[in-house]
């Protein structure tokens, strides 16, 4: 007795008894259906949620801000507060120098300097305060914004200095709307600047789910960007900087990181502790393994709860194999008259189950993907259907369908041939 066979036995038997059969396969689908969207769905949040957190570009990153604090804490030598402050010595400021201290001797993935500044009866407004900041390149890529129109800084207007600027998108869209504005020049405080790229924001994670840090992002749009360098030099008379962010490659080597960045500030500061760090790496790091951990949780109760409806659809199909062997009494008798082993009948009603589960399992996920599809469209985020939730909703459908079967199939192995056909003869 052959798969083939079985499998044609097996479909007869679905056609024989069209309503019980969808009944049985409707449980069935709708168990495997609802662990696999359960998982999913659980999966697409933590997807989200990740891809949010990563678009705020705080992932393994750390602001380093001047601090004289530090430097009290750290001082030592007996001194008091009053004398320590009325001491004489050199210590710098956090400055350009240490920019480029960080940037030459620290391995990194993104590293940025800023200074700000807000200026009030400009040429946008007379109304509004505009704002603006010196920083380089490496804001707009940690941050995930994109040149709408024009260019970045280049290194030579890095490097010397030059009054170009980028405008946010929230600046364009207000105060020039309908023009060309690459190539104009503007005036804020002292300075004129020359316009050469217009900043938007990059939407790989918009949803109107979740919109993590929608404010500074909103803020960062409505902001006049100029070099770093330029910045120092005409807005800092002592070429100091408000604060620099560093971001490392991955968590492994963040610690790596912050270790190293550490000792290159204080040699660069004459071993004086006169800044500090928010260590955001750190802090996002500890809410996404909670975040994980709650999602691991969140997801063996959903998975449990789902798998009572498929545990009802096994108990259909499981009654559904065992009214199969009273009507098929004739046909058991005959395959062991002409020489079926038990083994065979009980293959034989074991694989029918199993082919009802599988049968099943690939229904529901179809349907599971088509509502994933359904949700991606709806909330505008491309919701993942993770394989571990397809062999999950899979996996169960086959052992509902070994633990369905296994009972019936042993009861089909067991009946005397004689008196299956003198039964069904009577």
């Amino acid at each position: 007795m052959n798969i083939t066979d079985t499998l044609g036995s097996s479909v007869q038997n679905v056609i024989t008894h069209p309503l019980r059969s969808i009944m049985t396969l409707i449980a069935l689908v709708i168990g495997i259906f609802a662990v696999v969207v359960m998982f999913s769905s659980v999966y697409g949040i933590k997807t989200l949620i990740t891809a949010n957190m990563e678009n705020m570009g705080f992932n393994n990153s750390v602001i380093i801000y001047p601090d004289r604090s530090q430097a009290m804490r750290h001082a030592g030598h007996g001194l008091s507060r009053r004398q320590f402050l009325t001491a004489p010595r050199q210590v710098k400021p956090l400055d350009y120098g240490d920019y480029l201290a960080l940037k030459y001797n620290v391995e990194h993935k993104y590293l940025f300097g800023v200074v700000e500044k807000w200026y009030q009866n400009t040429g946008f407004s007379r109304e509004e305060s505009i704002r603006l900041i010196a920083t380089n390149s490496d804001f707009f890529e940690s941050k995930n914004y994109l040149v709408k129109n024009g260019r970045i800084f280049n290194t030579i207007e890095e490097k010397n200095a030059n009054k170009v600027c980028l405008l946010g998108a929230g600046i364009v869209e207000k105060y020039f709307k309908n023009r060309e504005v690459i190539g104009e020049r503007i005036v804020l405080g002292n300075n004129i600047y020359s316009v050469i790229g217009i900043i938007d924001e990059i939407k790989t994670a918009d949803s109107p789910i979740i919109d993590f840090n929608s404010w500074e992002r909103q803020r960062d749009l409505n902001t006049v960007y100029i070099p770093l360098s330029t910045g120092i030099s005409h807005l800092k008379s002592d070429k100091s900087v408000d604060y620099l962010s560093m971001t490392s490659y991955d968590s492994d080597s963040y610690r790596y990181m912050m270790n190293r960045l550490r000792q290159v500030l204080l040699a660069n500061h004459n071993m004086a502790h006169n800044f500090g760090f928010r260590d955001i790496g750190s802090f996002i790091a500890i809410i996404t393994n909670e975040m994980e951990d709650f999602m691991q949780k969140w997801n063996i109760t959903l998975t449990t709860i789902a798998s009572i409806s498929l545990l009802v659809g096994g108990l259909g199909l499981f009654s559904t194999m065992l009214i199969s062997i009273r009507e098929r009494l004739l046909e058991i008798g005959i395959r062991k008259s002409v020489g079926a082993s038990p083994a065979n009948i009980f293959s034989h009603f074991l694989i029918e189950s199993l082919i009802f589960s599988l049968f099943s399992a690939g229904i529901a996920i179809i349907l599971a993907t088509g509502l994933v599809k359904l949700i991606s469209v709806t909330v505008n985020f491309d919701f993942p259907l993770p394989l571990e939730g397809i062999l999950l909703g899979t996996g169960f459908s086959l052992i509902v369908g070994i633990l369905s079967g296994i009972y019936p199939a042993l009861k089909a192995a067991e009946i005397n041939p004689v008196q299956a056909i003198y039964y069904n003869e009577s």
